[in-house]
């Protein structure tokens, strides 16, 4: 199992958007040229982003892209579903059903009636990642590059994006 280096891109990108004043955007162009990423793959990150309504869309030459909601109310789980989609990572075939034994069919009534525990397994074993991914949000994650930046960084990247804006 991996995630796409997209749900790590839109995570960075949306934090940039964290502190902009709430009539500001920044666009592809800025978020790109300051990760070092593709502005063709961030836009496709970002068009599922905003399809998801954790960002908006701001046309026109000043554009660009903000929150649509406060940090606190998008969550990593949030981001990995709108950039991944909701498809289970475990896809339960059932092939114990068709095994050997089935061919008998009181066997194989019996095998249809119980759950596949190799199923129940990954499934709460999704479940889990989930629920700690649903209880990161943005907001977190702000307050602890916080406290694991250095105030220096931390103020040289909002100065960055808050003078891309101005030009």
């Amino acid at each position: 199992m991996q995630y796409s280096i997209g749900v790590e891109y839109g995570l960075h990108c949306l934090v940039y958007l964290i502190d902009i004043p709430p009539d500001s955007t920044i666009g592809i162009k800025e978020l790109s040229a300051f990760q070092g990423v593709s502005e063709t793959y961030l836009s496709k990150i970002f068009s599922k982003l905003t399809k998801a309504g954790i960002v908006i869309s701001v046309p026109g030459v000043k554009g660009g892209y903000k929150l649509a909601k406060s940090p606190a109310d998008i969550s990593f789980w949030d981001v990995v579903e709108a950039v991944e989609g909701a498809t289970p990572i475990f896809q339960c075939k059932n092939i114990k059903n068709n095994s050997y034994l089935c061919r008998d069919e009181d066997y194989a009534a019996c095998a249809k009636a119980s759950p596949c525990l190799i199923n129940l397994t990954m499934r709460e074993a999704e479940d889990s990642m989930r629920n700690v991914l649903r209880n990161k949000s943005l907001t977190w994650l702000n307050e602890e590059l916080d406290r694991v930046l250095t105030p220096q960084s931390r103020k040289d990247t909002r100065e960055y994006f808050a003078n891309s804006n101005t030009v």
